[in-house]
């Protein structure tokens, strides 16, 4: 046996370790809970608790926590150890069926978006069955979900769920139509490649901007950048690669299924991907997986950025979310399949998506929304802010001929007719791949590129699934009161192809000519946060949310806020980090390299008059101009951070900090890279950009 298969999963209290440790009828009982959603009865709960304790404390643990998802981004564990009093300075391990399945957390200081008052402390942690338990430096992690006292959401998970369980059902309906009565339930998968960026720990001290806000707000573009191509798929650096080995071995014994590991376009840019899982599993994993980059890069005296947009001039990093539909009989409905009757159900599976997306394109851009995604969107190296949808060659035309009822053919000139039984083969392969749509059909899945990547997977799974169960229950409602399925199917899809192609766009979503060519299809342009979210709360997504009761409009509302609020606490924040680091460092080196130059000046001149100092003369002039014009800068810079914070409504506050506050920052910054053109690198407080990115060797 392999280092790899003895160690993987070896901190999780999977299903084997159930299976192992747990009497029969209690694993079975436990088993219906997590694939039925059943009730466990507090007497099972005692077993399963205490075989976990027992587990966990072989392993190493003295402690266990309960592991939620706040409004945060970030996870969030309160540690209690196992002791137990028992007579007079005796302890045992104890660990109860009631400590499992709920917590007490004080609820006061996470994000409520208005929920509950900060005085209003009670919240509850309950434990989610369908994510395995598992143990992280030395503490049993217990994945649960985080509700306020009155029982509203304040995490990411619990809506998550809540859209699982939507498309589940509607997914069903549209089965059982086809035949499918063996289908018992139907899941999301997601596989989320990872992209992140490494850099010297050295360097990453000496920069207050990386260590306050993750990105560089400074920094003068270096001579080589990303240009000759030469670092995506490139060799990986001995430093990176011992790195890489410990992550994989770190996520492995986790049960996270590291799969692909490489370079990325950016130099010290690379990316982890990992194999697909159900989506509520992908999404605690891949927080696991973002808490240990950093962890293992600090062994490896490096650090880890997942900021977006870490430097100006080079990609940024996203996270690509590989999204597919899948039965309990192994069956991916996204999968185009070898039999003409698999074609039918797939094309209206596909209909449904590409109905979604074209009705909800403001939900799937909110859904990708922050401050630091906001530098990648529309840049050329991520999607266009403009959602869309890659189909490829083959399923285009095949859409298109459905819609216009013209022949098909495919390689054997097979005429293509829609219905249950008569289907042209649809080679699994059908699409090529592309690289700036923000939505691309990859074959048998869909890639959503738009996240970035330090963003919770959560939200743009609870949109992607909650908009197309929205399709599905559509397509049931009204399938299932038709006289002629067939006939019904036919029009179905033919009808879904004409209302919403505008959505499909298999071109270079780079090119200036299709945000014109989206704009005359209506499709939205949301180029920032504060143009995007306040689409979440028009009153069709309140209600699609609220009719399949994944939010409440409450709770829509405080995630409205909380999202608002944190954008712009992110400018503020970026913006005070620039005013310090310009105040206190930069300026004050650039004018000392400037009296450096004057008395150099003096020197050569007591020496003899007929002494050039044409390169002194002019620098002084230049730093003096360029000085003059930072210090400008820095006071319209303070203003607007004073005026802006005067402003109470969410709304207006993140207009404000994006229109005035950014805007200052970019002509501040053009000012000081500039400066730092011309500053000898000795006068220079700060390691230049281009020492950061090459710094790995």
């Amino acid at each position: 046996m392999s280092k790899v298969t003895e160690i993987f999963g070896e901190y999780v209290f999977n299903d084997k370790a159930m299976r192992d440790r747990l009497p029969k009828e209690t694993y079975k009982k436990l088993q219906l809970t997590i694939k039925n959603g059943k009730r466990l009865d507090i007497n099972v709960a005692n077993v399963v608790a205490n075989a976990m304790k027992d587990w966990a404390i072989e392993k190493g643990a003295t402690h266990f926590t309960h592991w939620f998802q706040p409004m945060t981004g970030v996870t969030a564990e309160k540690h209690d150890s196992f002791i137990s009093p028992s007579g007079d300075c005796d302890i045992i391990m104890d660990f109860s069926g009631k400590e499992l399945v709920q917590g007490e957390p004080d609820a006061s200081s996470f994000p409520s978006g208005g929920l509950r008052a900060t005085f209003e402390a009670r919240g509850y942690t309950e434990w989610d069955p369908s994510s395995y338990a598992f143990i992280k430096d030395g503490v049993l992690c217990i994945p649960t979900v985080f509700c306020s006292y009155s029982g509203q959401a304040l995490d990411k998970k619990t809506p998550l769920l809540r859209s699982m369980e939507a498309i589940n059902k509607q997914a069903l309906r549209i089965l059982k139509l086809f035949g499918n009565e063996d289908v018992k339930s139907v899941k999301t998968t997601v596989g989320a490649e990872q992209e992140y960026f490494l850099i010297e720990k050295e360097a990453f001290d000496k920069r207050k901007d990386l260590i306050y806000t993750g990105r560089t707000l400074f920094g003068a573009k270096p001579p080589k950048g990303q240009e000759l191509e030469d670092h995506y798929f490139g060799v990986i650096k001995p430093q990176v690669q011992a790195f890489m080995k410990e992550l994989n071995e770190e996520l492995w014994k986790l049960g996270i299924f590291a799969k692909t590991e490489h370079n990325e376009v950016a130099p010290a840019q690379h990316e982890l991907a990992p194999v697909f899982t159900t989506t509520n599993l992908a999404v605690d994993q891949n927080q696991l997986v973002m808490e240990i980059i950093q962890k293992v890069a600090k062994r490896h005296d490096m650090v880890c950025l997942l900021h977006e947009k870490p430097f100006a001039g080079v990609n940024g990093s996203g996270k690509h979310n590989n999204w597919a539909l899948s039965t309990d009989t192994g069956v991916n409905l996204l999968d185009p399949g070898d039999t003409p009757s698999q074609n039918a159900q797939f094309l209206l599976f596909l209909c449904a998506v590409i109905k979604a997306v074209d009705e909800y394109q403001d939900l799937m851009r909110i859904s990708a929304a922050s401050a630091g995604n906001d530098h990648r969107l529309g840049a050329n190296e991520a999607p266009p802010a403009i959602v869309s949808i890659y189909v490829g060659e083959e399923l285009e035309r095949i859409l298109n001929a459905i819609e216009t009822d013209t022949p098909y053919c495919d390689g054997e000139k097979e005429l293509l007719k829609v219905g249950v039984h008569i289907l042209p083969k649809i080679p699994k392969d059908s699409t090529d791949r592309n690289r700036t749509s923000p939505f691309a059909f990859t074959g048998n899945k869909f890639e959503f590129r738009m996240l970035g990547s330090s963003l919770s997977l959560s939200g743009p799974n609870i949109v992607l699934n909650t908009i197309v169960a929205e399709s599905l229950k559509s397509y049931a409602d009204r399938l299932e009161g038709a006289e002629n399925f067939e006939e019904a199917l036919n029009a179905l899809i033919k009808k879904t192809i004409k209302d919403h192609k505008r959505i499909i766009f298999n071109g270079d979503g780079y090119d200036q000519a299709w945000v014109e060519e989206a704009q005359k299809r209506g499709l939205l342009n949301l180029k920032s946060t504060p143009e995007a979210l306040p689409h979440w709360l028009d009153e069709k997504n309140i209600e699609l949310f609220t009719s399949h009761k994944v939010f409440t409009r409450e709770e829509m509302e405080s995630r409205y806020e909380i999202i608002l609020d944190n954008y712009c606490k992110v400018i503020n924040i970026e913006a005070l980090t620039m005013l310090e680091m310009v105040k206190k460092d930069i300026l004050p080196a650039a004018s000392n390299f400037s009296h450096k130059l004057a008395d150099t000046v003096i020197s050569k001149k007591q020496v003899s008059d007929d002494i050039e100092c044409d390169y002194e003369v002019a620098t002084v002039k230049k730093i003096s101009s360029l000085l003059k014009s930072a210090n400008a800068r820095v006071g319209a810079l303070e203003s607007a951070i004073m005026e802006t914070k005067g402003i109470e409504d969410v709304t207006e506050a993140s207009m404000a900090y994006r229109k005035n506050v950014f805007t200052r920052m970019c002509e501040l910054r053009i000012v000081i890279d500039e400066l730092e053109t011309i500053t000898a690198k000795a006068d220079w407080p700060y390691p230049s950009v281009g020492h950061i990115l090459l710094g790995i060797r």
